[in-house]
């Protein structure tokens, strides 16, 4: 078999006729994903306990793992996907959405949005924020959706929110993921703008 690549995914499959894949992350979260037929012809398809390992032409085995399992980066690591929604509507009303993806656990929400190019601070912030260090209570953004993806509220967190709605956190002391968790976290950016 010339032009091939064998890949595993942490799959599992729950039907044998259309080889519809389920990710495994756990069973309250599993969804469909993909199916193979018409989207992907693998050459050999076997099943492990927890993996699906697939043999698939050259050309299509990096759209392949891709569209198996979007959660997974290059190298395997559980990913969080990021939207952050602006903290005022557009003149139709709309608000503007910007995503990321970062590996599960790596790093601070403030890097991620610092990386992406992504507004972090109000005109205050921008020009007397400490850097990071917990120390001024100024990168302060509402999770919408996906809290439990994120690391529990510290004793930073607890000084400079005491006063503030319990969905809102210090980008600086929030670490997105925990090195084995995968899903989307949804992130108002500034929401003492919002009104």
């Amino acid at each position: 078999m010339a032009n091939t690549s064998v890949v595993s995914v942490p799959l599992q499959v729950r039907k044998k006729n259309s080889v519809n894949a389920v990710f495994s992350s756990s069973a309250a979260s599993a969804r469909p994903i993909c199916s193979f037929p018409p989207t992907i012809r693998p050459l050999s398809f076997r099943k492990g306990k927890g993996y699906i390992s697939l043999t698939l032409p050259s050309d299509s085995s990096r759209s392949a793992v891709e569209s198996l399992n979007p959660s997974l980066s290059e190298e395997g690591k559980p990913q969080i996907e990021l939207e952050f929604i602006s903290p005022k509507p557009e003149a139709d009303g709309s608000y503007q959405r910007q995503s990321a993806t970062a590996d599960s656990g790596e790093k601070l929400l403030r890097n991620i949005m610092l990386d992406n190019k992504i507004e972090l601070y109000a005109t205050y912030g921008k020009v007397m924020n400490c850097g990071g260090g917990g120390s001024c209570g100024t990168c302060i953004v509402e999770i919408i959706e996906g809290k439990e993806l994120l690391n529990e509220p510290t004793n930073t967190e607890g000084r400079y929110l005491k006063k503030k709605p319990e969905s809102w956190r210090l980008a600086c002391q929030t670490i997105v993921g925990n090195k084995e968790n995968s899903g989307k976290v949804v992130v108002q950016r500034i929401p003492q703008r919002k009104k």
